[in-house]
């Protein structure tokens, strides 16, 4: 049974911080992957180990920071569902309105 699941938002998410990161150093690149990747199999063991933002989504959201990288995901679903993986600086309550 999966503990968690990737929407295809924060899978593309993944994607796109490997190869941002890639093109200045791709160790740097492996090195947050498998942070935020170990990150979301803590998450899915505990899933209260995020926090509420609530000047950023509702309470069945919880945020987890891994480096600069926020780990947004569903405390409500079975398997525990990634929503999403954005930069803490992007303007994550726009990029959320239109994900939620």
């Amino acid at each position: 049974m999966k503990t968690f699941v990737l929407t295809a938002l924060a899978d593309r998410d993944l994607d796109q911080i490997w190869e941002y990161l890639a093109k200045d150093n791709i160790q740097t690149a492996d090195r947050v992957l498998l942070a935020i990747e170990k990150a979301i199999h803590k998450i899915a063991k505990a899933p209260g180990i995020g926090h509420y933002r609530q000047e950023l989504a509702d309470q069945r959201h919880r945020f987890f920071l891994v480096y600069s990288y926020l780990v947004i995901y569903r405390t409500n679903t079975q398997p525990l569902q990634i929503i999403r993986v954005l930069h803490a600086a992007r303007d994550i309550p726009n990029l959320l309105n239109t994900t939620l």
